[in-house]
């Protein structure tokens, strides 16, 4: 395994557990980027270390590939993505014009070309 793919697995598997420490009703959408990692290691059938395992509650031995489908998992039924400043928790911003710089569409606003 390239060891940049590992060092992305061990970053989203990080932010995963602080995203599942938000409550349900309060936690933003799973975010784009876990997807790329996700899905290149989807068939890995290297053994996970075991504190991943533990952090993504599988059992030991489970492999990279058990842990993307979590992943992808986290991203059924989804419709919509956060901005990066609305994770792990929806609206929680650090700085409040922040938003200003990058406004979401309203639902009532047109496409103008």
């Amino acid at each position: 395994m390239h060891p940049a793919a590992r060092l992305q697995f061990e970053r989203i598997i990080g932010e995963y557990a602080r995203w599942r420490a938000v409550p349900e009703a309060e936690r933003s959408p799973a975010p784009a980027w876990w997807w790329g990692p996700a899905i290149q290691l989807r068939h890995a059938p290297i053994s996970l270390p075991a504190e991943w395992c533990t952090e993504l509650g599988l059992p030991d031995q489970a492999t990279y590939a058990a842990a993307a489908e979590i992943f992808l998992q986290a991203f059924a039924g989804q419709t919509s993505l956060p901005w990066p400043y609305d994770f792990p928790r929806k609206n929680d911003i650090p700085d409040p014009t922040v938003r200003e710089l990058h406004p979401q569409p309203s639902d009532d606003s047109a496409f103008q070309p």
